[in-house]
């Protein structure tokens, strides 16, 4: 059961759960512009396990190369509590990044050229001499490329492709992107909120380090406010592919629950701006269920 635990908070949980939703709603958006003649789970899977080795790596690597940090900023995760040994961690990115690059060029070139792209930028992040976590701007920029643009276009494309055999992205798709795009900014920026004593101890040059945490924090809570704004007013304003009632409901509620979970975090207490960035995970959750749920009741 401990080896569960650890290996659990090797792997990061929260970021497994928001891949393999947003791998799932775009799977099924793929699969509600066919026939249903046929469900392709093979594809589904595969895709799954060749991008879960991808993220294993991506949060692995960056625990191996951020240990001191995290002895401050997270002294639970297995390698900074002592728990995992430097060997044990290298082993396990190893085998994720061979299987998930065999897997990904088995499947498609979409599926690959995902993959490719994701082990770059996330190498790029946390390894010298890029280590572009350092610097706040290159480090949302990996985040944003990775979970806004490369997983919902190419993945996307890897599931229409060999479902459909299309290689055009629809308008839902562009929308469902540009609303990751500014969840992808929003979490690249939260995530440092809590982080700012080891930040700054390590020269880690964080945006809430250069802006402070008051002004990131209200830049990011306004540029979700208005993503929902802009998702509502699509249900009367564009003809989307989705049961549009449905769409622009679940849209509402998800930004008073964002308007509540922002207007109850207190910015001065660790615990619970560390509580806030995962309600800001669930909402990420959920906004794919929404375009997925929509979209099947379509």
């Amino acid at each position: 059961m401990i080896h569960i635990q650890n290996f659990l908070r090797f792997s990061r949980p929260h970021t497994i759960i928001g891949t393999t939703i947003s791998i799932g709603t775009l799977y099924l958006l793929a699969l509600s512009l066919s026939d249903f003649e046929e469900l392709y789970l093979g594809a589904l899977g595969w895709t799954l396990l060749s991008c879960l080795g991808a993220n294993i790596y991506i949060v692995g690597l960056n625990q191996i190369t951020d240990i001191e940090i995290d002895k401050i900023n997270k002294p639970y995760l297995p390698l900074a509590s002592g728990a995992y040994t430097l060997r044990l961690a290298y082993v396990i990115i190893i085998i994720s990044v061979i299987l998930s690059l065999v897997i990904a060029y088995l499947v498609g070139p979409y599926l690959l050229l995902t993959v490719v792209l994701s082990l770059i930028l996330g190498t790029a992040y946390s390894v010298r001499p890029f280590r572009l976590k350092r610097f706040y701007f290159w480090a949302a920029f990996c985040i944003i490329a990775v979970r806004g643009f490369i997983v919902n276009l190419l993945l996307f494309l890897n599931f229409h492709y060999i479902i459909n055999g299309h290689t055009t992205v629809p308008y839902i798709i562009w929308l469902l992107t540009g609303t990751i795009l500014v969840y992808s900014i929003v979490i690249a920026w939260f995530k440092d909120l809590p982080d700012i004593e080891g930040d700054e101890k390590y020269e880690v040059n964080t945006l809430p380090i250069r802006l402070g945490i008051q002004s990131v924090f209200r830049i990011g809570v306004s540029l979700v406010i208005m993503t929902y704004a802009v998702l509502m007013l699509s249900t009367i304003f564009a003809n989307l592919p989705v049961q549009q009632f449905v769409f622009g409901v679940s849209h509402l509620l998800l930004l008073l629950f964002f308007c509540w979970a922002s207007w109850r975090v207190q910015l001065k207490q660790q615990k619970s701006i560390q509580q806030y960035y995962q309600v800001i995970w669930v909402l990420f959750f959920l906004e794919y269920f929404s375009f997925a749920f929509a979209g099947l009741a379509a």
